[in-house]
């Protein structure tokens, strides 16, 4: 969620120090449906915030595919309030956070790392633009890291005021399987710096099973969970597929910078014949990357739940 802080440190205003119910869910009907872009206020406050900066296209696409994911993640969490199913907070707190993320990494290690990284001479410009990812990704953990803790935390003091014998054994399983994530966690953060700090003193290797950041980390994640070789050889395949898709959704963002700058041009010249075939094509091209960009995060969502709540299963046996 890194491209949301770009656009809400200038509505943090309106939202911040509390998680308030009439911001999120307002919903937007009082508006006109023409005008919407999403459901829930505060962020159509942000989209339209960006529409007025005027973001570059392909960071305005980046943009509106984490909203997309965040919406979607904001009206299932909703309903499970509803229900009584966020008891602890823990889903609220995840959601507060992936919405108020700062743009740097916070920790000293990280930042001591990456300014090494940067000024090491190992690496081109690509390669240091996919470590950055590696780092904002491993920052993304520390918050989920974080976040479980204070859960933990909650879910002991609630622990302590049961009443009957049958629901204090099911608080205390779920305190159990708190622990066993938090502590797997704490594990795949330390194996996740390790990597971080192989990378930045060696550099990238040539022979890796896959390129792409994300895929790498779901990768050692699951040869860390203990899967089967049947598991392993079934998911690497997946994840080729998930690769795949990922850069088929670069190169579309490839295009969708190429078309702008073209659009530019042609407006520039005034002809306006041209201009319009070519925001026909330039809005063709958005719409078709903000589509890819969120079905690539839905799947790196169901990725990462899959493989967590599989090594999770593995080592609590």
């Amino acid at each position: 969620m890194q491209l949301i802080i770009l656009i809400s440190l200038f509505v943090i205003g309106a939202i911040a120090g509390k998680y308030s119910k009439e911001m999120n869910e307002q919903n937007a009907s009082d508006k006109n449906d023409n005008q919407v872009e999403f459901r829930i206020a505060k962020l159509n406050q942000v989209w339209e915030k960006a529409i007025r900066m005027q973001l570059a296209p392909v960071r305005l696409s980046e943009l509106h595919s984490d909203l997309k994911i965040q919406e979607k993640d904001e009206l299932q969490w909703k309903k499970l309030k509803a229900e009584g199913l966020d008891e602890d907070g823990e889903r609220e707190a995840k959601l507060r956070r992936n919405f108020n993320n700062g743009d740097t990494f916070d920790d000293p290690r990280l930042d001591k790392l990456w300014n090494k990284a940067k000024t090491s001479g190992k690496f081109s410009d690509e390669e240091l633009q996919t470590l950055q990812r590696e780092f904002h990704h491993h920052k993304d953990k520390i918050n989920e890291y974080n976040i479980v803790m204070d859960t933990v935390s909650r879910t002991e003091e609630i622990h302590k005021n049961v009443i009957s014998p049958l629901e204090g054994d099911m608080k205390e399983h779920v305190v159990h399987q708190k622990h066993a994530d938090l502590k797997q966690r704490m594990r795949d953060l330390n194996q996740g710096f390790e990597r971080l700090r192989k990378i930045t003193h060696e550099g990238y290797s040539a022979d890796s099973e896959f390129k792409e950041p994300r895929v790498i980390e779901l990768w050692e994640m699951a040869k860390r969970s203990n899967l089967t070789e049947v598991e392993l050889d079934s998911l690497k395949e997946e994840l080729r597929h998930f690769e795949t898709k990922v850069e088929k959704h670069q190169h579309y963002q490839e295009q969708l910078e190429l078309s702008h700058q073209k659009l530019r041009h042609v407006e520039a010249l005034g002809d306006e014949e041209h201009i319009m075939r070519n925001k026909e094509k330039y809005n063709t091209l958005a719409e078709k990357a903000r589509e890819m960009g969120y079905k690539m995060k839905k799947h790196l969502q169901d990725l990462t739940n899959k493989i967590s709540q599989n090594g999770l299963q593995h080592n609590e046996l």
